[in-house]
This record gives C-alpha cells, sequence and structure tokens, in this order.
C-alpha cells in the first residue's frame, strides 16, 4: 500500500503518540504530521497541500465543538477526516457523519482497531463503532443542515460564521473589506443553500453545532 499524507491533530501528546504507532501501521510512518490546535492544523494544511488525511480530535483546542470539523470539510473536501474522541454519543457521532466524517474512533479503541478503522477509510469504506446506531437522527433538520454546509464556498463559511456571532451585513462587510451589497448576495446564497427561511436560523442551527458537543460533554462529566 502507497503512503498515505496524514496529519494527527490532537492536544494530547501521549495519545497522539499512540494513534501515530496504529496510523504507521496502516499508512506508513514517514508522511505522518502533528499538530495540537485547530488553528496549527489549518496552517499546516497550508503549508501541505499533499495532505490526504486528517485525524481530527473533536475538543482539540480552537474548536467550537463540530465547527472545527465543518471548517474542515469545507475548506478541504477532497480530504479524509478520521474523528477521534473520549465522546462516544450516538448524537454527536450522527452528526460527525453527516458533517462527512469518514469515520469516529473512540478514544477508547485498542491500536488493532484503530488501525483497522484506517485501513478501512483509505479503501473507501466508511467506520463507525459497532454499537452505534446512526440511523434514527440521520434525517434530523440538524443532519441535513451539517450536510448542506458543503454547498457553501470558504467566503460564504466565513460570513455565515459571523452570522451566528450576531454580526449585521455591514459589520460583516467591514470586516471582509467588501462591499455590504456583496454581503447581502452571499447572505441569500448561503439561506437557499442551507435551506434555511432566514439568517436567525441559519445562526442558531449553526451554533449548534458547538452547542450539542457542550452539552453533551457536561452530562456525561
Amino acid at each position: 500500500m502507497s503512503q498515505v499524507q496524514a496529519i494527527i491533530a490532537d492536544d494530547h501528546p501521549l495519545f497522539r503518540s499512540a494513534l501515530k504507532h496504529a496510523a504507521a501501521q496502516a499508512i506508513g510512518h514517514d508522511p505522518i504530521k502533528e499538530a495540537s490546535t485547530l488553528d496549527s492544523l489549518f496552517e499546516m494544511l497550508l503549508a501541505h497541500p499533499e495532505t490526504e488525511l486528517v485525524f481530527l480530535d473533536l475538543s482539540i483546542p480552537g474548536a467550537k465543538g463540530l465547527e472545527g470539523l465543518a471548517r474542515l470539510r469545507n475548506q478541504y473536501p477532497d480530504i479524509l477526516v478520521i474523528m477521534v474522541s473520549a465522546n462516544e454519543s450516538a448524537s454527536i457521532i450522527s452528526q460527525c457523519v453527516a458533517l462527512g466524517a469518514s469515520a469516529y474512533i473512540p478514544k477508547s479503541s485498542s491500536l488493532e482497531v484503530i488501525s483497522d478503522a484506517i485501513k478501512l477509510v483509505i479503501e473507501g469504506e466508511t467506520w463507525l463503532p459497532e454499537i452505534v446506531d446512526i440511523a434514527p437522527e440521520s434525517d434530523s433538520e440538524q443532519a441535513q443542515f451539517a450536510r448542506n454546509l458543503e454547498k457553501l464556498t470558504p467566503q460564504q463559511y466565513r460570513v455565515l460564521t459571523m452570522i451566528s456571532d450576531g454580526l449585521l451585513n455591514k459589520q460583516i462587510a467591514y470586516a471582509m473589506s467588501i462591499q455590504e451589497t456583496t454581503i447581502k448576495q452571499h447572505v441569500s446564497a448561503i439561506l437557499k443553500k442551507l435551506n434555511v427561511y432566514n439568517r436567525t436560523q441559519a445562526g442558531i442551527l449553526f451554533n449548534q453545532l458547538a452547542t450539542d458537543v457542550h452539552l453533551d460533554d457536561e452530562a456525561s462529566a
């Protein structure tokens, strides 16, 4: 099997080391790079456009819940993403799949299981924990919204993040150094692509990507 260019994005050095060992069995040692924050991951992706696979920790510093995955899928739709997390909520796993993750590996998994999961993903398959049944939520409003995020251009995605922060069109235009009329066009396109009625609904559903993970983590604490 040819080597796959990969990045492990996780802030825990010990787990990165273990994951790197498991990944090496499936994709080889040399190409695997490491990042400890979401920002450093995107800097690395910019510097290494040949990257084919990213292991993304759900709670990596800089990520607001699932927004980190959504941003990664939006900007790099051709890169395979394997989520790794201590969070084993079926709801969270379902949303990750809706956002385009190719696998969701609990951190409690053995190195052998992780290696097998990676091999399946490289072969074009999807891997999920056997105990997870994501079917009930696959057609939920949030799942459909998550899938539609991939339709946005990177610039439209940036506009959406500012809409979710409550910024007005003129404030977004100032931040992006473009005309307010252009922002209005972006907003109209965003609402159409996301199949939502207004910017308020779009902002609520986008912020829910972070809220769902936060609430689930609190419930399991």
